[in-house]
Order: C-alpha cells, then sequence, then structure tokens
C-alpha cells in the first residue's frame, strides 16, 4: 500500500509539504503542489481519513438534518448535497426526522459540533424553540435550506423558496387557459411537523382566484395526509360534486398523480375534461407528462454546499440569504376547458 513517504520520496519533499498539500494549505507553491498532486496521482495514493482527521482537528464530516428523506422532492434536495459533497473531502452523515418524537430527541441531544463541521437543515420548519436552540447552542456554520424562521433572518446562511408566489405561478397558469372553476388538493395546515408548503401554496391559489374576480368554493378545497392515495381519494370526493371543478392544483406532485388516478377512475380524460397541475417538478412529473411548478431542487442541495464550504473556510463570511427560483413547465396535462 502506497504511504505518504512514498509520495514525499517519489516527489522530493518532506512529509509536511505532502500534508499540506493534502489539506489544501496556501503555504506551498503552485509548482511544488502540482508536482506532489501528480505523484499522488501516479502512484494511486488514498489518504487515510481517521490521520487526516486527527492531524487536522476536524471531523471532516457535513451533518444534514431532514424529515422524511424518502419524499422525492426531500431526497432530490439531498441528492443535491451528496453530489457536491462527493466532489471534496467531506463525508455525509443523515439524521432521518420521521416522527415527532425523534425530533424533539434529536434538538434535546444536538451536539453537532462532536460530530460535523457544518451543518444543513433541508426542508424542515422550526418551531421557536428550535430556532432559539440552533442560534444558541450551534457553533458551526449552518445552512438552512427550506427551513426558515423569523428570528434566523440574518444570523443564519438560508436558501428561501416564496410557495406562495408558485401557489399563484400554478393557479394563473390555469386561470390564463380560461378555467373559472378551479380547485385545490394539498396537505392538512395543522401537523406535527410545522410544514408549511402547502399552506402557502394554497395562499397562492386564493390570491389568484381573488385577483381574478373568482370567488373560492368550499367544494374545491380539500386536505388530506400527505401522499398519492389520500389525494386520490379526496379529489375523486372533488369531482363528485354537481359542478365539479375543471381543474386542479395540487400542492406536490405526488398528489397531482393522486389527482390524475382520480380522474381515470371516473372516465373523465386529461386534460379534455380535467386539467391537472403539480409542484416540484420530481422525475415522476416528466414521465406523467405532468404541467407543474418546477423547484430547483437538485441544485439547491449544491448551492447550500457551495455556501457551506465557504462559511468553513471563512467563518466571518457575510450572511448568505438567497431566494430559489421557480419555473412553470407546461407539459399535457392542461389546456383550455373542454379543450
Amino acid at each position: 500500500m502506497t504511504t505518504m513517504r512514498d509520495v514525499a520520496k517519489e516527489a522530493g519533499v518532506g512529509l509536511g509539504t505532502v500534508s499540506r498539500v493534502l489539506n489544501e494549505s496556501p503555504l506551498v507553491s503552485d509548482v511544488t503542489r502540482q508536482r506532489v498532486l501528480r505523484v499522488i496521482k501516479e502512484l494511486n495514493y488514498v489518504p487515510n481519513q481517521l490521520a487526516r482527521r486527527l492531524s487536522l482537528g476536524k471531523t471532516l464530516t457535513v451533518a444534514a438534518v431532514l424529515p422524511f428523506f424518502t419524499r422525492p422532492a426531500f431526497s432530490e434536495r439531498l441528492n443535491g448535497v451528496a453530489s457536491a459533497l462527493a466532489r471534496t473531502h467531506y463525508d455525509l452523515l443523515i439524521h432521518n426526522i420521521d416522527t415527532p418524537e425523534l425530533r424533539r430527541n434529536f434538538f434535546e441531544n444536538l451536539l453537532p459540533h462532536e460530530v460535523a463541521d457544518g451543518m444543513l437543515v433541508l426542508s424542515l420548519p422550526l418551531f421557536d424553540e428550535e430556532a432559539e436552540y440552533l442560534l444558541r447552542q450551534v457553533d458551526i456554520p449552518l445552512v438552512l435550506i427550506d427551513s426558515s424562521h423569523p428570528r434566523m433572518e440574518g444570523e443564519v446562511h438560508q436558501l428561501s423558496v416564496d410557495d406562495v408566489a408558485g401557489g399563484r405561478l400554478a393557479t394563473q397558469h390555469l386561470l390564463d387557459l380560461g378555467h373559472t372553476r378551479v380547485g385545490f388538493v394539498g396537505d392538512l395546515v395543522d401537523n406535527p411537523f410545522n410544514f408549511k408548503s402547502s399552506r402557502e401554496r394554497y395562499q397562492g391559489y386564493c390570491e389568484a382566484l381573488e385577483a381574478a374576480g373568482i370567488p373560492q368554493r368550499a367544494a374545491y378545497y380539500a386536505a388530506g395526509q400527505h401522499g398519492r392515495r389520500q389525494a386520490r381519494t379526496l379529489a375523486k370526493e372533488m369531482l363528485a360534486v354537481e359542478e365539479r371543478p375543471t381543474a386542479i392544483f395540487a400542492a406536490s406532485d405526488t398528489q397531482a398523480v393522486g389527482v390524475l388516478e382520480a380522474a381515470r377512475s371516473l372516465n373523465l380524460r386529461v386534460p379534455e375534461d380535467l386539467s391537472v397541475v403539480g409542484y416540484d417538478d420530481i422525475e415522476l412529473a416528466d414521465i406523467m407528462r405532468l404541467t407543474t411548478v418546477r423547484q430547483m431542487l437538485f441544485e439547491a442541495g449544491q448551492r447550500s454546499v457551495e455556501i457551506l464550504l465557504k462559511a468553513l473556510k471563512d467563518p466571518q463570511m457575510a450572511i448568505v440569504h438567497e431566494e430559489l427560483s421557480l419555473e412553470l413547465v407546461v407539459r399535457e396535462s392542461t389546456a383550455k376547458p373542454g379543450g
């Protein structure tokens, strides 16, 4: 097995120089750095990660905290994180929180500096006490992705999403096509995880209807536990009313697929009899040819790592707060009423 001593001998430098090159120290000339890197490649030298961690006094690990990481939108953000970290020396430690008990235990026993050099919080809207705890107790760089809290403004790096604007964008597309009977299928407003995205997308839906002078109808609103089957049941009930909607905006692509299944079970054609819009633009949306609002999910994960790595190099860097872009992707699931 090739050792650091072998690299040093072949490159004609000391062990300390090889170590500095591996740790990206600026105290090495470009000429020497390139020579050492060339030898490392030629000898196929793989550094001992444990030894590197001990020598640096770091964990060389980034912790990612998120709920229900199997949900497509959440996992796509995590894929972006993993992709960006794969090009670095850092390992990824995933904390999946999928019950209120796990969430409570995590924050009660949170000691991230012992296991990670930096921390990412993805898709987890924070409760007041959690935000306060992170500000008081976490002394490593932290980036929030779609996990905003008013207390964190100006204090922590954030990548945010304007879901109200996304809800308006989806609904306006249906209104522009000529639909006036537009339904909404989303999540329960009260939920133990404090998820707000569906609620905010519904707010955007309401704002678009109000701006168009179209009154809201109670029969055109349905909310339940997040999932395809639940959305299918809710949509079937909505589509069974006497004057059914001609279009439905679902708060996620997963729920939109449930709406499509409901339409098929009632022998309604999409988009001739019912137009459907989703949200997220996960891979399934393209497969189902679903019109949807695209979030930069994978890109958000990558960008969060870029910010975190800069913060690790410069703990005094200015706080970054960026709003992620949204885009309407029009496919075959929407058309003019009766079209």
